[in-house]
Parts: structure tokens; sequence; C-alpha cells
């Protein structure tokens, strides 16, 4: 069973370069342990290898390529768990994606992704072994096993003005944000008049539950079904723009800590339990965690389209990933294979490292993206089971 999403540590995003998680931290609701999503960011070059010149991407296939916290080690296509029942055609997509901002090593292999697409499983399989080298991910140390957890993007209803219940405002960052560091904590915002008239006309929307609010917050984007003043509804994606630079405390610690819960109930659905049966309290345990994150309005023209990850590339549900740059470069198609959360069945299949989060950190670690929705929610907040990973990296040109 997956580690209760009030306390998992959720990503942050980080300014310049990475998730849109930018929560990050250890937290309640987090979905790359997570999800995230993420600020689009500038793609920067991935660390160097630490290895000799003869161990970079253009090695003979059969040397190890080592990155500042991984190995990689080639190994035959028939090492790859359930490699034959994929079907790998609908990565394209995200590999698709990917390609528009090459990393260091894939100019000429995306060049061929961007003119030429498969016309059937077949085609898209020959193609991949044709032109990749599978790698088998490991820690510096050797280790191949490691951690999979799952991410989503919320979707919650919302209204553009306050009305009724919809009275939980959600904030565009305020004009003196850079001028103050730390920004004010969440408790000052809700109480002291100095504060609050700094988010005074940023509102973007307002929900009905408080909740609502923070689980946007640690996601770190999310998508709003707003109502209109005229009563007309249109979706928005809500991207993350800042944050108040007070560290995170998670919710679901405090409640544990306060002897409120057992540490077993403190998943999401036990939260929103207790704080339906103490709705005086529901402030007090917010103002736990100082962290305040601040958002940006972004139109949704394509329900289908993914938020933006770290490479800054929408997301493809089912087919992106978080990883650590350091270990897996973005845009790297990667082999994983695990379970679906509770261990039902298999999960093996092809995937594009996309995004990334202060709590995937290592080798062989890697957030899943599931979507959006209530299957999403569900699926991500459940997962956490034992990962492998191999990397395809293009093969290196024939002399």
């Amino acid at each position: 069973m997956s580690e209760p999403l009030a306390l998992r540590i959720p990503r942050i995003p980080r300014r310049g370069g990475a998730a849109l998680h930018a929560l990050a931290l250890a937290a309640l609701l987090a979905g790359c342990a997570g999800v995230p999503l993420n600020p689009p960011a500038p793609v920067s070059a991935p660390a160097p290898a630490v290895r000799a010149p003869e161990a970079g991407p253009g090695a003979a296939p059969g040397a190890a390529l080592l990155r500042p916290r991984a190995r990689w080690q080639p190994v035959d296509w028939s090492e790859l768990p359930g490699w034959d029942g994929d079907r790998v055609l609908e990565a394209w997509q995200a590999l698709h994606r990917s390609c528009e901002r090459p990393a260091p090593g894939w100019a000429a292999t995306c060049a061929d992704v961007l003119l030429n697409a498969p016309a059937d499983e077949a085609a898209a399989r020959a193609w991949l072994k044709a032109r990749l080298q599978p790698y088998r991910v490991e820690s510096p140390e050797g280790a191949a096993e490691g951690l999979i957890t799952g991410y989503y993007e919320p979707l919650i209803e919302a209204s553009r003005t306050p009305r009724g219940a919809f009275a939980v405002p959600l904030h565009r960052p305020p004009a003196d944000l850079a001028m103050r560091r730390p920004y004010w904590t969440r408790q000052q915002l809700d109480t002291l008049p100095a504060a609050g008239a700094a988010l005074r006309g940023r509102e973007i929307a307002y929900v009905a539950d408080p909740l609502d609010a923070l689980v946007l917050q640690i996601q770190g984007s999310g998508r709003l079904r707003v109502t209109e003043p005229d009563g007309r509804q249109q979706l928005v994606r809500l991207a993350f723009a800042g944050h108040n630079d007070q560290p995170y405390k998670s919710v679901g610690r405090w409640l544990i800590e306060q002897g409120e819960i057992r540490a077993e109930q403190a998943s999401w659905p036990g939260i929103k339990a207790w704080a339906r049966a103490n709705p005086r309290r529901v402030q007090e345990m917010l103002w736990a965690n100082p962290r305040v994150v601040f958002f940006r309005e972004e139109a949704l023209p394509d329900p289908q389209m993914g938020p933006r990850g770290a490479q800054g590339v929408a997301l493809t549900p089912g087919r992106s990933i978080a990883v650590d740059p350091q270990s897996i470069p973005y845009g790297t198609p990667v082999w994983l294979a695990s379970t679906e959360p509770l261990g039902a069945q298999a999960l093996q299949r092809l995937v594009v490292a996309q995004d990334t989060g202060s709590a995937i950190v290592g080798a062989v670690r890697a957030d899943f993206f599931w979507g959006w929705g209530d299957h999403a929610e569900q699926q991500a907040g459940r997962m956490k089971q034992p990962l492998r990973l191999w990397v395809l990296w293009p093969r290196p040109p024939q002399s």
C-alpha cells in the first residue's frame, strides 16, 4: 500500500529548471511523491558524465556509462521485461514532444522522430531497436531496484467571484513577492492586515474547500472548472508561479503529532474526514503549514493536453515520468518495470523522462504521471512500488 498521500514529500517546482512540482516537500498530499506539476523551464544540459571521455553517449555499445547519480549498464533487448507486450506506439506522442526540445546527444535521432512517424506497432518497435541501445539503470554502487510513486493533475470546481461556499481564493503572486524573503507565512497572510492587503486584487478564482486549495498547492498545478459571473463555465489550468519561500510542513504529520489521527489514517480521505468532523480546527491545521503557493492561469484549449513538466513540454498520461536529471536526462525514453498500485498487475511500458521533483532523487527513482480526474487521483495516491529502469540511448553512428 502506498505511503499515505498526506505524508509524502511533494515535489517542488524548482525555479529555472525543474518541475512543476513546486511544492515539494514532505507532505500531505503530494503526488510526485509527489506531482507534479511544473512550471515551464528552459531545458538545461544535463550534468556531464563523471567518467573518462570514452564513456560518453558515443561510447561503444559494450561500455558502461556513468552519470553523477547513476551507472548505465548496456544490455540486450531481451532483458527488458514485458517488452513484447506493450503498445509502444502509444508513447510516440510523448517522445515527439520531447524531441521538439532535444537533449544533448539526441539531435540526429530526434530529427528522425520528428520527420518519420511509424506506421504501426511493428514499425515503431523496429525503429527503437535499430536506433537505440538499452542500458540498465543502477545506482553508482550497483543497486538495480528502486521506487516508483505517482502524481496527477487535480480537477476542481471553482467560481470566478466569491459566492456561497466558494470563498477560498487562489492567488497570483503578490507584487512585492521578490522584495520580502521569506514572504509572509500562511497565518500572517490570513490574519495581518498589511499581509492580506498584498493579496487584494490578486485573486484568480475561488474554491469551496480549503483542502482543495491545499492539494493544488501541493501538486503545484491543476485544472479548474470555473463558473464565470454570467454563468458560463470554462476549463482552465493553474500553473505554478511562485511561493512565499517558507518551509513546507505536512498537515498529515501535524495531525499525527497532535494525537488527532493515527499514522495509518493519514491518507487524503482520512484528513478530509477529520476536517469534516472538526470544522473549527481546519484553519489551525492549515496554519501548521506556513508555505503558500501562487499560480498563474493558462488557457486549456485542448483538454487532452497535460501540464508542462520540467523539460518544458506537455506531459502525457501514462507515458511521462519524473526522474532525477542527474541520473536520467530529460527527453530520454525509459523502459520501466513495476506493478500498478496494490500490486494488481504488471506495469511494464515505454515512457519518457520529462519532469522532476524535490523528492525524486537517485538512480532508480521515478514518479509516474497518471493524468487527471478521480481515477488518476486514486492511482497516484496509492502508488509506491518497487521499480527497475532501462534507458534507451541513441547508438553511436556507424563508421
